[in-house]
């Protein structure tokens, strides 16, 4: 139940003084539908405007002008402009509208009258001297003072206006009400942060650069607060989630017959991780756990283990991978220990059909099979287990929160194990999984060899493909990643069809392979077989093979145009080599000239291969904006916070958030009133994430 006291903040933006349905469409495309949503759109740059004569006007500056009206020229043809002459005692300059003003401009502005103009200057490659082309301001003289010397501006769409806009934001900050203190006093006058009001009324009428920047006072405020709304959330649902039964499976004897059978020892951090996963199986509370490691750490080894726990209690476990090829890479690994160990294992995906389909629905919904591995394929209604009691999801942040529920509703109260191959910073690591236990492996599983890692320009290509040529003459297999599958007029990336051509007419057609994502599922599948079993040499790919991909005998990785990688792709693309005992590398071909960003980057890549450091140098060089290039891969949708540009607020915001909720669990009482409309305020809500 939303806060009686929020419930202007929450009305349709229709309830904005002259929001009319012609603007209440660009509107809510812009911020939101409702008045809350304008509140909380942040100015992203501050407009100066200088008062001055024509003659000190500069080109690119915003001036605001004393005019008189000189003469009106009509347009002469259809397109043509409105143009307007008008001076001072300085000289003149031409004011221009285009379509949608006419003759009642003449009408309302005669020659003679005195007009306030302000608007950016430019030169008149037309007319010949300055221009204001639809000046931002053109009022009477009395009406002066509506033209401010700053003035915030806001992201723009078709539809709106700059000063339409700037009006419905005052109005909607009318509808502000006073809130009561949900931080800390001795908190916010530590950080000398103004009261909830009035930072979003400082947001609004910034009075410098300052003023609109992210370590602003209340900017940082208003920042704190949305953090500590969504660590409210997350921290309620982790409580939630802990308060449920869930069944109690401890360590087992089958689990240790199919680690004794591995052949390699665990290393320390696999061994921390498993124990902390049976700390929480044994616990009879839910688990909530995500399992964090490097490419290559050993993941699914430590969640095999679990999963023979839990076979061995009679129940079932089911682990869900984001693509058919990651999918089948799970199942290979999985399979043959556990069922050496008497565990059956079952791979369902969207390709099983018929006889074969029901035969392993029947495996799971009789208790036969004990462990299921497969990808969307798993949650779908037809899909019945006999008692599902662990869910596995890998790359998590590439299924949707609705997708992670329904093959969790698979089994009641069902033991919750996330697992990511993409190290995520300590500070961002928070506001993603916030609601989880974290267990993190950086050790490698010994076996696993370093990759030499250089750069090479473009035009040193026919060298790599000579030197890629001997290699593959003495039995090697490589990798060739290309961005794009096929040329397009815009782009200057190589196609990947093109190059598997070109390397067929260099190395041979038979030794080169070609595998993407349009590919039909059965040549996908042939393309991959004949390469790891070493009937091609290399395989040429688009992203595709980012993960899931593990073919020991591959100890190459070209990446061509790597300046266009991200820095966490690049690393999940090395590690497809460097799995078997060969000396392995990996060549990152650029083109020049590069960047300062993209040198670095790459420089980064040849210093470096843990991957935890990789993403730590990733933040520092994206500063602000996309987190790792994740956001669309479930980040939060902040309004105001940015966990970059806040990242020391991030565990404070965390640390409030376990204060208030060890004194007000579930946030009842009346002491939690104020925490209660924080969460209100942004929609963050402890039951099911951010409401809209």
């Amino acid at each position: 139940m939303r806060p009686e006291i929020l419930f202007p903040l929450f009305a349709p933006v229709t309830s904005i003084r002259g929001v009319g349905a012609r603007l209440a469409k660009p509107l809510e495309r812009l911020a939101g539908p409702r008045v809350r949503d304008v509140l909380f759109l942040a100015p992203t740059a501050l407009v100066k405007r200088r008062a001055t004569t024509v003659r000190e006007a500069h080109p690119g500056e915003v001036a605001t002008l004393t005019l008189t009206i000189d003469h009106h020229q009509r347009p002469r043809r259809f397109g043509q402009p409105w143009r307007i002459r008008a001076s001072d005692r300085s000289g003149g300059v031409n004011l221009i509208w285009f379509k949608g003003y006419g003759p009642h401009l003449e009408t309302s502005n005669p020659p003679g009258s005195v007009r306030i103009v302000s608007g950016k200057i430019e030169p008149d490659a037309y007319g010949g001297g300055l221009q204001i082309i639809h000046p931002d301001y053109f009022l009477p003289p009395e009406r002066a003072a509506e033209v401010r010397e700053l003035e915030p501006v806001y992201p723009l769409t078709e539809g709106l206006t700059f000063r339409v806009l700037q009006r419905l934001v005052r109005e909607a900050l009318t509808r502000a009400p006073d809130l009561s203190e949900w931080i800390d006093p001795a908190f916010i006058a530590a950080q000398n942060w103004p009261t909830w009001k009035s930072s979003v009324e400082k947001l609004h009428a910034p009075t410098g650069e300052a003023d609109i920047a992210p370590h602003a006072p209340h900017r940082r405020r208003l920042a704190f607060d949305e953090l500590l709304a969504h660590q409210l959330a997350l921290g309620g649902r982790k409580r939630r989630r802990r308060s449920e039964g869930g069944a109690a499976i401890g360590p087992s004897a089958v689990a240790e017959r199919v680690r004794a059978a591995l052949p390699f020892s665990l290393t320390g951090d696999q061994t921390r991780a498993l124990a902390e996963v049976r700390a929480d199986l044994g616990e009879g509370a839910r688990m909530t756990r995500l399992l964090q490691g490097d490419v290559g750490s050993g993941k699914t080894v430590v969640a095999m283990l679990a999963m023979a726990d839990v076979a061995a209690a009679g129940r079932q476990s089911a682990l869900m991978a984001p693509t058919e090829i990651l999918a089948r890479q799970h199942f290979d690994t999985l399979a043959p220990p556990l069922r050496q160990a008497g565990v059956e294992t079952v791979l369902l995906t969207g390709r099983d059909k018929g006889a074969g389909r029901r035969k392993k629905l029947e495996l799971l919904s009789s208790g036969a099979a004990a462990v299921a591995v497969g990808t969307h394929a798993l949650f779908q209604d037809e899909v019945a287990f006999a008692n599902l009691a662990l869910t596995v999801i890998d790359e998590q942040h590439r299924f949707g929160v609705n997708e992670r529920a329904r093959l969790q509703a698979k089994g009641e109260a069902a033991h919750f194990l996330a697992m990511s191959a993409t190290p995520i910073p300590r500070t961002l690591e928070l506001t993603l999984y916030g609601d989880l236990d974290v267990s993190r492996i950086r050790q490698k599983p010994p076996g696993r060899t370093p990759v030499d890692t250089r750069a090479a320009p473009m035009t040193r290509l026919g060298q790599v493909v000579e030197r890629l040529r001997q290699a593959i003459d003495a039995g090697a297999q490589a990798y060739w990643i290309c961005p794009l599958i096929e040329g397009s007029e815009d782009s200057d990336l190589a196609a990947a069809e093109a190059r598997a051509a070109a390397l067929k007419q260099t190395l041979g057609a038979e030794r080169v392979g070609l595998i993407h994502g349009r590919l039909p599922a059965a040549e996908k599948d042939q393309a991959m077989a004949d390469f790891a079993e070493g009937r091609t040499a290399v395989l040429v790919a688009t992203t595709v093979v980012e993960v899931g991909m593990d073919v020991p005998a591959a100890s190459i990785m070209v990446i061509e145009q790597a300046e266009r990688f991200g820095l966490a792709q690049l690393h999940q693309l090395r590690g497809r080599v460097g799995r078997g005992a060969a000396a392995s590398s990996c060549v990152l071909l650029y083109d020049h000239p590069l960047s300062d960003i993209a040198s670095r980057r790459l420089d980064i890549l040849r210093r470096t291969q843990d991957g935890f450091v990789i993403a730590e140098k990733d933040l520092e060089l994206r500063g602000g904006g996309d987190p790792l290039g994740l956001r669309q891969s479930g980040f939060p949708d902040y309004r105001l916070a940015d966990p970059i540009a806040h990242g020391d607020l991030v565990r404070a915001a965390a640390d409030h958030a376990r204060l208030i909720l060890s004194r007000f669990p579930g946030l009842q009482g009346e002491g939690a009133a104020p925490a209660r409309v924080l969460t209100g305020l942004f929609d963050w809500r402890p039951e099911g994430g951010e409401a809209g």
